[in-house]
């Protein structure tokens, strides 16, 4: 009974000893919210064999990776590009940078291909692809997309370093690996079948959680291997004015709208003036005027007084 209360005892140590020194890591829809396109998807358990099948029989698991200090460290940046770029042919292009990314080292993420409506009957061809290149090839790639195209309407770039949470999961992983080659040595001692069930599904899932720590350093290193870039394609149409035999109606009509408007505006500021200036003015000025006016005439009277005219004399 003493035996079995010290390896439960032991065991629980480890379990809270590894949740507590462990901070916890960002999640996976974070990091691939903020990257510009799709990360490969990371393989979790695919290839990784069952919690106790992955150790052998005879000996414990294999050593746990070892992790390097802050200072020597290797910087873990994620970078990502995203543009627009103005083509003739967009199918053409779509397929030069589909091209591009396979002889780069990289791959075609998604590709997408759409009609849109100029002048409210013309059809032409816009679309959208996102590669993944090599992080060192991001450059040259960026450079030949923009080769030959007519006007590149904006253009985004990104870099998001991620050492940091790629060291703190290297830690978790070595303290979760450490702590299964424990949990593995007390249950190669356990002799009671309930005790040995007990620490395995404790082993379980610890590994279950070494997976999973694999699975996002995996991640972080794909994203950072390979660079997302997203690039509209627009047709050379969509910006282009209509023209006919060399006359330009939008252009007439613009100007005429604009007059209109500069009528409107002109008119709307004269009222407000009127309004709000001009009739308080003659009326300040038209009351003062007034006013002179009564006070003139009250002098002139005082100063030169009317004369009445004499009684005329009696026959």
């Amino acid at each position: 009974m003493k035996r079995t209360l010290f390896i439960l005892i032991i065991a629980a140590m480890l379990i809270t000893a590894c949740a507590a020194s462990a901070t916890p890591a960002p999640p996976f829809g974070d990091l691939a919210s903020k990257s510009a396109g799709s990360a490969p998807e990371a393989s979790f358990n695919n290839n990784a064999p069952s919690a106790v099948a992955e150790m052998p029989q005879s000996s414990a698991p294999s050593a746990p990776i070892s992790v390097a200090s802050n200072q020597a460290q290797q910087r873990i940046v994620i970078q990502n590009a995203d543009l627009s770029v103005v083509v003739k042919d967009p199918q053409a292009k779509m397929l030069e940078i589909g091209a591009l990314a396979q002889r780069l080292g990289g791959f075609v993420v998604s590709s997408n291909m759409g009609q849109t409506y100029v002048g409210g009957s013309t059809k032409v061809l816009e679309g959208s692809i996102a590669i993944r290149v090599p992080a060192k090839e991001l450059d040259n790639a960026l450079k030949e997309i923009k080769t030959d195209v007519i006007e590149v309407p904006s253009e985004n770039r990104t870099g998001q370093d991620v050492t940091d949470q790629y060291v703190d999961l290297q830690s978790q992983l070595k303290a979760k690996q450490a702590a299964a080659d424990k949990l593995y040595e007390i249950m190669q001692k356990t002799e009671k079948a309930d005790e040995t069930l007990l620490v395995f599904n404790q082993l379980t899932q610890v590994q279950t959680e070494i997976e999973v720590l694999k699975g996002q350093i995996n991640y972080f290193d794909q994203a950072a291997a390979l660079s997302a870039i997203n690039i509209r394609l627009i047709a050379e149409q969509t910006i282009k004015p209509i023209e006919i035999a060399g006359w330009q109606p939008q252009g007439v009509a613009r100007d005429a709208i604009q007059s209109l408007v500069d009528f409107f505006q002109n008119f709307i500021n004269f009222l407000i003036w009127l309004v709000l200036f001009f009739i308080p003015v003659a009326a300040v000025i038209i009351a003062l005027l007034a006013l002179l006016w009564r006070l003139l005439r009250w002098f002139w009277r005082k100063v030169f007084p009317r004369k009445t005219p004499p009684p005329a004399a009696a026959q």
